[in-house]
């Protein structure tokens, strides 16, 4: 049971759909717009934070859902990524992982754009041309020591930066927690995706398949410690994962809506990796000239 979403179709379907891929991203578009306006927020603020941390109208089909998902992981998801963390080697899972987001760096790349990010948009092109070529197609992670760290950036965190809230919660069937803007930003991402477009007859088929299958395993290997921790210890694991994925996803929100870097660097003055330049040094006043009076 991955903790962030995956997409909820199948590379075979996606590539026999992929001419209708903008209109998926149109009709989540168009479907995240409508829910701004349906949830009714109170306005006490004591209400409000407790309605924002919740916000689970759907709660007992939530929660059937999370039972059903939780009973299957047990007995699926869950020994295949305990398995591929015990047989296959830490170096190699990293790389695998690298792989996996350099080849999401165009989806990346758009969110950048529709945030109105150009400074993330630029490290996002160049993280993507240093790994595929000296990273050896993305395995090896080059350019976060080259000073181009990876971010987050997804259809979910686009439509949030325009206003869009969360919506109701839901917990997605053998995906995970999310929200209904979650969802849209979800088909928004499928939609914006350049593999979806590939035409059949490339040889490209199997390898979606191998992408999808290991992209779901190495994202239950992620969290492999911190789901058993929560099974474990937490009074209702239900609304512990729900508040984690609140609290994930508006820090995620909250980190790119304080990226205030300016559009070009400024190469010639002493600068942060935030983009924030220090103020330049005003010069001491100048001592006044003694002056000698004869008496």
């Amino acid at each position: 049971m991955p903790m962030r979403p995956q997409d909820p179709q199948s590379p075979a379907r996606q590539i026999r759909r992929g001419n209708r891929g903008g209109a998926v991203a149109s009709l989540s578009l168009a479907i995240a717009v409508s829910l701004a306006g349906c949830a009714t927020k109170p306005t006490d603020p004591d209400a409000l934070a407790e309605y924002n941390q919740t916000n689970d109208p759907l709660e007992p089909t939530n929660r059937t859902f999370y039972n059903v998902s939780t009973t299957l992981d047990r007995y699926t998801l869950k020994p295949v990524a305990k398995a591929y963390v015990w047989a296959v080697p830490a170096p190699v899972r990293t790389g695998a992982h690298n792989l996996l987001s350099n080849i999401n760096s165009p989806v990346v790349f758009f969110n950048d754009v529709a945030e109105a990010k150009p400074r993330r948009a630029g490290d996002t092109f160049m993280r993507f041309v240093i790994n595929s070529t000296v990273g050896v197609a993305g395995i090896f992670d080059v350019a976060t020591g080259w000073g181009w760290p990876a971010h987050t950036a997804s259809g979910n965190l686009t439509l949030g930066s325009w206003g869009i809230p969360q919506g109701p919660y839901l917990f997605v069937p053998l995906v995970g927690p999310s929200s209904f803007r979650g969802v849209a930003g979800t088909g928004i991402d499928i939609g914006v995706n350049p593999l979806n477009y590939v035409p059949r007859g490339y040889g490209l088929l199997t390898l979606n398949w191998s992408l999808y299958g290991l992209n779901i395993v190495d994202a239950r290997a992620q969290v492999l410690d911190q789901l058993d921790a929560i099974t474990k210890d937490a009074l209702d694991p239900y609304a512990t994962i729900r508040s984690l994925y609140r609290q994930h996803t508006q820090a995620e929100l909250d980190a790119l809506e304080n990226d205030h870097r300016a559009t070009v660097p400024n190469w010639y003055s002493d600068s942060s990796d935030q983009g924030q330049t220090h103020p330049p040094a005003v010069a001491a006043p100048a001592k006044p000239i003694p002056v000698r009076v004869r008496p």
